[in-house]
């Protein structure tokens, strides 16, 4: 068999599964989450929030609302080295992102269901 035949052949069955795939994964919220940072972030993000009172205060002096918080988790990158991942309960992360030019730390505490923002700070890196 030619060259061009058996092109022809893998050509055809590749593009009959891209369609399979497509048809069974369409309208599926099917991601590719591999990294620590991702698996951790789309965890946090999926779970409702609650604040603590410095975590408020510090909401409300800045104008800050819950669609920029949650924003600011699902698009921040975690910090492992400042974490407490050691607990066996709730862990705590430190995500780190930059709001209006400026970086900004966020401690969460992360439970099974449910995710507390305990303390949002600017940092002066």
């Amino acid at each position: 068999m030619k060259f061009i035949h058996r092109f022809a052949y893998y050509l055809g069955g590749f593009v009959i599964g891209l369609l399979l795939l497509m048809f069974f994964l369409n309208g599926k919220d099917a991601s590719c989450d591999y990294s620590p940072n991702a698996r951790t972030v789309k965890n946090i993000s999926s779970k409702p929030f609650t604040y603590s009172d410095k975590a408020s205060v510090f909401i409300i002096k800045q104008s800050l609302d819950s669609v920029i918080v949650n924003n600011l988790v699902k698009y921040g990158n975690v910090d492992f080295s400042k974490s407490n991942t050691e607990i066996d309960s709730c862990k705590i992360y430190l995500i780190e992102n930059i709001y209006k030019d400026r970086n900004l730390e966020l401690m969460i505490k992360n439970c099974d269901s449910l995710a507390t923002v305990l303390d949002i700070n600017y940092t002066n890196n």
